[in-house]
């Protein structure tokens, strides 16, 4: 295999298998030394790039750069008073650590339950929101800095200090890599399905200016949220609810964009190229999550998508039931978004006046008006719908200076070609 072949396979295992290496030797170290463990990760991959580019590809890659991590490990384990930059709180972890325990956390179920603990930490109640989402990224899906702040559309040093300040609240609160109980669960359950749904709404409406979808995180939250969803403690009816919204969602990927990275709306898009198997799993999921008596805005955003899923057709769906759904969501999740959302379903049943209304009663609707691009652009083209060109003009061309998309500006492009 020529060298510039296998820097490809290793970047490819770096983004499956480094998060996997990370929880694991994070549960050797302890959280606190999270950066100790990324290190030896690194390591292993270095040796990859080393041996392979001179060497045959050995015939499992994934399990030879966990048995160079284990082995990096071991030797740390081994040769702890030789390590200069082991504190004495390592040094005392370590020699509890022997390598019989060490063997059996880099079987299969160990390691994918040191997955699962490792997303509990990243989402711990002391991180705030956007130190969660970094660090996830970073420690569980194997992204660089530099790729979170691409995805996230920030500076590399921001996301560097998110990095170090989550590291450094880890360790000051000395955090373990354990998994909640009781009601404890609940509550960082609650915690750990935001931060997911949340990196999937980052890859589905993604802030870069040339890719409006991010089929990278949105696939890493689902594999995040299936990770859940295999175990038994975690098998709750919000977790399978958010599974299928995901599943749901994701299922219309390929019809979202035309091949001149136009945006194709919803109305527009061929049905024909929705994954019938993605909506398959969808309702799949949503079944599971019925039982129970409890229901989360996952299990109404759920049935919202599969509404779409059901209907053969834009005008063929239930727009009256849909009405319905997003005045139950606007009771369990309130807010500016929701309310837009639901204006835009009264557009469609034909009830201008009153989107128009609803949007305009919007709280702070005048700063949101001013600043995101999205409700000055739903409320042009409401006015467009119902035919009041000059309004529709106004917040159609306020909407193309707040939106860096290319794909965006091109469909406000189209619409003021018909005001």
């Amino acid at each position: 295999m020529t060298t510039r072949s296998s820097h490809q396979l290793v970047d490819h295992l770096f983004r499956h298998e480094a998060g996997r290496m990370i929880a694991v030797l994070a549960r050797i170290f302890g959280a606190e030394n999270l950066c100790l463990a990324e290190d030896v990760v690194q390591d292993a991959f270095l040796k990859a790039i080393q041996s392979w580019g001179y060497n045959s590809i050995p015939d499992n890659p994934a399990a030879w750069l966990m048995r160079v991590a284990r082995n990096k490990a071991l030797d740390i384990v081994r040769r702890k008073q030789s390590f200069n930059h082991i504190s004495r709180e390592l040094a005392a972890r370590l020699d509890l650590v022997t390598e019989q325990h060490i063997e059996q956390l880099f079987l299969d179920d160990e390691i994918r339950d040191s997955q699962l603990r490792m997303i509990f930490a990243c989402c711990h109640p002391i991180l705030n929101e956007e130190d969660q989402i970094a660090l996830t990224l970073k420690a569980i899906s194997g992204f660089s800095a530099t790729e979170i702040a691409k995805a996230l559309v920030m500076q590399e040093a921001a996301i560097q200090k998110r990095l170090y300040r989550a590291r450094k609240a880890l360790q000051e609160n000395q955090v373990q890599l354990e998994m909640p109980h009781g009601t404890a669960l609940a509550s960082r359950l609650e915690t750990v399905l935001l931060v997911i749904y949340l990196l999937f709404n980052e890859g589905y409406n993604s802030q870069k200016a040339d890719e409006l979808i991010r089929k990278d995180l949105c696939a890493e939250a689902m594999r995040l949220c299936f990770l859940l969803t295999e175990q038994p403690a975690l098998q709750q009816p919000s977790v399978y609810a958010l599974m299928s919204l995901m599943c749901f969602q994701a299922s219309r990927f390929e019809s979202r964009m035309g091949e001149d990275d136009t945006i194709i709306l919803l109305e527009q898009q061929d049905r024909n190229r929705w994954s019938k198997e993605l909506i398959r799993k969808g309702f799949v999921y949503l079944n599971h999550s019925s039982k129970g008596d409890t229901i989360s805005v996952y299990h109404i955003e759920s049935a919202i998508a599969a509404e779409h899923s059901m209907a053969a057709s834009f005008s063929s769906t239930n727009w009256t039931r849909m009405l319905t759904l997003y005045d139950l969501l606007a009771e369990h999740k309130p807010g500016p978004i929701t309310e837009l959302n639901r204006a835009v379903v009264k557009a469609q049943l034909g009830l201008h006046g009153q989107a128009i209304e609803d949007i305009f009663a919007i709280e702070k609707i005048d700063t949101l008006l001013q600043s995101q691009y999205m409700y000055s652009a739903v409320l042009g083209d409401i006015y467009l719908r119902a035919g009041e060109k000059e309004h529709a003009k106004k917040y159609l061309m306020l909407a193309m200076g707040l939106t860096c998309s290319v794909a965006e500006k091109k469909l406000i492009t189209q619409k003021l070609g018909t005001a």
